[in-house]
């Protein structure tokens, strides 16, 4: 009964309250300055967000982590090298290869056009409607050289046309995840909506996979067990944004380098070392 609240005579489930506090301080972070977005950020994908990549190493097996760790962080810091040094580049790289990603993870039974209107759309839909405030925070990201704000109009009828062909799958299915989800994509500024949307459509799925995968009873468990690399990535995030706050002091460029240096080994590194037949929970912390 640990993820259920009494209160009065009806339990209140504790991921339904979760849920709600969220989506109001996203609504509240909507209207806020880009400081306060960033910070939402932060918290969505850079803290919840990013609990399911931190069991990446429960689910290699043991004679295969130092060689696993060792790419894992040569990858990571080729990425900072590169959001330092080429953001231009980088950036367009990081956003195909996230799409690739959610595509692959999000329908994995789906069929092809599914996986790839999953993927587009994470990336794709919150150009919709606010396509001048996603192509002031590319630039931003990027850099003045980068290509992307310009193909932020295509960007807008590509996630326009996921986003609808999406819904209409949400209703004949009646998935409520996937509707909701990309209505977050769709409606909320562009940081908030892609806040929102990871986590629903990606993230939190992807961290109950894992809870399962690597025998943990209950989140709480998950977090305890993986704690300890969520901790190490906290860390790397930091040095990343102290390092890329000396070239931008608004913050974006660092939340995209930090998030890339994260979630690019992740993306590239994990996939070839992860092993189906053999999973096996991290010491924990307690």
């Amino acid at each position: 009964m640990r993820d259920r609240i009494e209160f009065g005579a009806r339990p209140l489930d504790g991921r339904s309250i979760g849920w709600a506090l969220l989506g109001v301080a996203g609504v509240a972070a909507s209207f806020a300055p880009l400081l306060v977005q960033l910070c939402y950020t932060i918290v969505a994908v850079g803290v919840i967000g990013m609990a399911h990549g931190a069991s990446d190493l429960a689910i290699v097996d043991q004679s295969r982590r130092p060689s696993f760790l060792a790419l894992y962080g040569l990858v990571s810091l080729g990425c900072l090298w590169w959001w330092t040094t080429e953001p231009a580049v980088a950036l367009p790289l990081f956003l195909v290869a996230s799409a690739i990603h959610f595509a692959l993870e999000d329908a994995p039974a789906g069929s092809l056009m599914e996986r790839s209107a999953r993927g587009i759309s994470l990336v794709a839909t919150p150009a919709v409607i606010h396509k001048a405030n996603l192509r002031d925070l590319l630039v931003i990201a990027g850099g003045p050289d980068t290509l992307v704000p310009t193909l932020v109009n295509a960007l807008a009828l590509i996630g326009g046309m996921t986003a609808l062909g999406l819904l209409v799958l949400a209703l004949q299915r009646r998935n409520l995840r996937l509707a909701v989800g990309t209505l977050a994509l769709l409606i909320f500024p562009p940081l908030i909506g892609f806040s929102l949307g990871f986590l629903i459509l990606h993230a939190l799925p992807q961290t109950a996979q894992r809870q399962e995968r690597i025998g943990c009873a209950t989140t709480l468990d998950y977090f305890r067990a993986v704690g300890p690399i969520l901790l190490l990535a906290f860390v790397l995030a930091g040095v990343v944004a102290a390092v890329l706050l000396r070239i931008d002091a608004s913050g974006v460029r660092a939340l995209f380098a930090a998030i890339a240096a994260l979630a690019v080994p992740h993306l590239l590194v994990t996939p070839w070392f992860a092993s189906e037949a053999h999973s096996e929970p991290l010491p924990t912390s307690a």
